[in-house]
């Protein structure tokens, strides 16, 4: 027995042995990349695919999103069409169904998609598939149906469609499987494979620029040319954000997203094409990091940016608090409809209109706003914070909107000269005198003696503004908080758990005027936008409790890192 022990520990040993020598002898595996040809203009990486397409496939957010409303109003848009007709023709070049049941057969491990012409999509896949399993798939079985080809010694598999004038290549080099629309493009991959010097896509400055900017890449990594995508004319139409504008100033991107546990972190880095005419003061990036402090813990939003113009300051407290407004009313795509009348004008009960003085604008003078713009010049403002909450009324029918705006400046604020400007700027729209524009000192604040409600607050370089005493009072009481994230360009946080039902009734309210219009005018009954396509939205992704925003700037980088909190 004992010499049975003591084989059985050798043996072991001698195990452990062989396989740690193994590990240590054996090449590692190069990075897909290096099997990419150059040309492309978006580069789409993956550790896991398989796994990936399994989490989305099981998912509970995969099964309220198709039966919602926003995926309804999705399924009719101009990108998805165009991607049905796209994938329409690829399924004819490789003779089969472009469904979930093939993408999960060609789905393995590590997997790189390249795209080189968005227009006409066409691209190049490369996967990390044990060959057994490759030739079970029901690509490989068709192989009879297509032509023979052979690059750098091997056999790939070609067929063309002279109507749509589209091609899908495949092949299966070791380990590896290969999908391609383009012949020249499967190629130049199974070249590289063996060991042909050719350009990739690692030689090309985008890419090596992006890639060198950030660290170990996350579960999925995509990498943008910016340069080249930006001016495509498909790019700029279904790209959804339609920020095409604000893109023009970077080169290239490349963001990865890391999934562990209740959080997914997306990192990303944008190359500018130049630096910053106008570095970020230091200074004032340290502000905006401690004045996110005084943001209370339900607060629905808030975002802190540093370095604010005194214009960019100015519309700050001028849109939510001063003269909050909804901007211009869009043209109606319906023709008005004509109302047929006595030709009598006014009303008997309508008592509030004069009709001695000409109509007013709403608009209030400049001159009347010079004194604020004046004084928030003469104090530069380092940092600015926005907070927003929501709040049911008593009644339980409207949902009311709190705001506050923080400006942080270099100097101690004046607190006399803050209440006149603010006095006469707001004056205008409230009275023809001094009625209910005056201030009453209460507990760490001050406020209108009126019917508007306006609370300030001045507490050295803070200057306090906000239309809900309540909220006032948190972000004072949070001062003594020690400040606790790093310096930032902009620091930002929604908190989705908390909002997602009081905007769903508010949107209800907004859109419920409408309903009865959009239903006579489309009798597929399309659902409002509010109410309908984004609450569903929000319905789908009710288990993403927050999302946090931090942006940093480094010479000609934009280093920004989203964090999504996802409900324990």
């Amino acid at each position: 027995m004992k010499r049975l022990a003591i084989f059985f520990v050798i043996v072991v040993a001698c195990t452990a042995i062989g396989w740690a020598t193994y590990v240590v002898a054996a090449p590692a595996q190069p990075p897909l990349s290096e099997y990419v040809p150059a040309g492309a203009l978006v580069y789409m990486e993956s550790k896991d695919l398989s796994t990936l397409l399994g989490d989305w496939n099981s998912s509970t957010e995969k099964k309220q999103w198709l039966t919602s409303d926003n995926y309804e109003v999705f399924s009719r848009s101009r990108l998805l069409l165009r991607l049905k007709s796209a994938g329409g023709q690829f399924a004819a070049a490789a003779g089969l169904p472009l469904d979930m049941n093939f993408l999960s057969q060609v789905a393995g491990e590590r997997s790189v998609f390249a795209f080189y012409d968005v227009g006409n999509l066409q691209f190049l896949y490369i996967t990390y598939l044990p060959s057994a399993k490759s030739v079970q798939s029901a690509l490989w079985q068709t192989r009879s149906k297509f032509e023979p080809r052979s690059a750098g010694g091997v056999n790939f598999y070609l067929r063309r469609v002279p109507e749509s004038q589209r091609e899908v290549a495949f092949a299966v080099s070791g380990d590896y499987l290969l999908l391609s629309t383009r012949e020249d493009l499967m190629a130049g991959a199974l070249k590289l494979m063996e060991g042909k010097q050719d350009r990739t896509v690692r030689d090309e400055q985008w890419w090596s620029q992006a890639t060198s900017a950030t660290g170990q890449a996350g579960d999925l990594r995509m990498v943008l040319n910016l340069e080249e995508l930006v001016p495509n004319g498909y790019f700029r139409t279904y790209w959804v954000q339609q920020n095409i504008t604000d893109l023009k100033q970077y080169s290239a991107s490349v963001s990865d997203l890391f999934r562990s546990g209740q959080q997914y972190r997306e990192e990303r880095v944008l190359i500018r094409k130049d630096d910053l005419k106008q570095a970020s003061s230091p200074e004032g990036e340290s502000a905006a990091a401690e004045v996110v402090r005084l943001v209370p813990g339900d607060a629905s939003l808030y975002r802190a940016e540093a370095n604010p113009t005194s214009h960019a300051a100015f519309a700050l407290l001028k849109s939510k608090l001063l003269a909050p407004h909804s901007g211009p009313v869009p043209s109606s795509q319906v023709a008005p409809q004509v109302q047929l009348s006595s030709g009598d004008q006014g009303s008997g009960t309508d008592l509030e209109t004069r009709i001695d003085l000409p109509p007013g604008d709403g608009s209030i003078a400049t001159s009347t706003s010079s004194a604020l713009k004046d004084l928030l010049e003469k104090t530069p403002v380092l940092a600015t914070l926005r907070v927003q909450s929501t709040a049911l009324e008593q009644a339980g029918v409207f949902v009311r909107m709190h705001s506050a705006v923080v400006l942080v400046a270099r100097s101690e604020w004046n607190q006399a000269a803050v209440q006149s400007a603010i006095t006469d700027f707001i004056r205008p729209g409230l009275t023809t005198s001094q009625l209910g524009v005056g201030w009453r000192q209460q507990a760490g604040y001050q406020e209108l003696d009126g019917l508007w409600p306006l609370v300030v607050s001045v507490r050295d370089k803070y200057l306090l503004v906000s239309d809900d005493a309540g909220l006032a009072q948190e972000m004072l009481a949070n001062l003594s908080r020690k400040p606790e994230g790093r310096a930032a360009d902009l620091l930002a946080g929604f908190n989705h758990q908390m909002e997602r039902k009081s905007f769903a009734r508010f949107s209800n309210v907004v859109d419920r005027p409408s309903s009865n219009v959009g239903d006579a005018i489309n009798r597929r009954g399309e659902p409002q936008f509010f109410s309908g396509t984004l609450v569903s939205l929000s319905s789908t992704l009710a288990a993403v409790s927050a999302e946090k925003i931090e942006v940093r700037t480094e010479g000609n980088k934009e280093r920004q890192t989203v964090i999504y909190e996802w409900k324990q």
